[in-house]
């Protein structure tokens, strides 16, 4: 599509026009107020039922440790990490499976 289109683009240009007017420039003064209305806005249908439409929960916006399956935290977590060790042990072993690994591939790969 992009391809036949002319080198010169003028001003009438519609896909020209719409592509700068999604641009978000940040410094732009509306920016803020655009993104909050998007987010209210920002609705997603049910799977199960095609009737109510349902809004986006708020997320958690910090950092957090990470975890074997890759879930964040609720959006009302207060930042202290209250386990028992048992995550960062099992990525510390994890990890050192992997460098065992290859290790051990280096190792047997060497004299060839």
């Amino acid at each position: 599509h992009e391809m036949s289109k002319p080198l010169a683009r003028y001003k009438d240009d519609e896909d020209l026009e719409k592509m700068l007017m999604a641009r978000e420039r940040e410094d732009d003064p509306m920016l803020e107020y655009i993104n909050r209305k998007k987010a209210k806005k920002n609705v997603t249908i049910d799977s199960h039922s095609r009737k109510k439409p349902k809004k986006e929960r708020p997320t958690y916006k910090g950092s957090y440790p990470p975890n074997r399956f890759s879930i964040r935290p609720g959006y009302r977590w207060d930042g202290i990490n209250r386990s028992n060790g048992f995550e960062q042990s099992w990525f510390a072993r994890e990890a050192n499976k992997v460098a065992t690994a290859e290790l051990a591939y280096k190792w047997s790969v060497e004299d060839m």
